[in-house]
C-alpha cells in the first residue's frame, strides 16, 4: 500500500480525541465521549498538534493586543 500503515481501533481513539480538541471541544467532554474515568487518561490520548499550538498563540495575541 502506498505509504499507509496498519491501524488499530486504539489508534482511532487517539485520533478522535485529538481531532475533538482541534475542533474546540472541552477536554472534559472528550473524556466523557471516550468513557475515561480519569482526566489524566484522556490527556494521554490527546496530542498537541501544530494547529492547537497556533490557535493558542493567536488567542494569546488577541488577548494581549486586541
Amino acid at each position: 500500500m502506498a505509504g499507509l500503515r496498519n491501524a488499530r481501533p486504539h489508534d482511532a481513539r487517539h485520533t478522535a480525541a485529538t481531532l475533538l480538541l482541534e475542533q474546540g471541544v472541552d477536554i472534559r467532554v472528550v473524556q466523557e465521549i471516550l468513557g475515561h474515568a480519569s482526566l489524566a487518561v484522556t490527556k494521554r490520548y490527546t496530542h498537541v498538534t501544530s494547529k492547537l499550538a497556533e490557535d493558542a498563540a493567536t488567542r494569546m495575541g488577541q488577548a494581549l493586543w486586541a
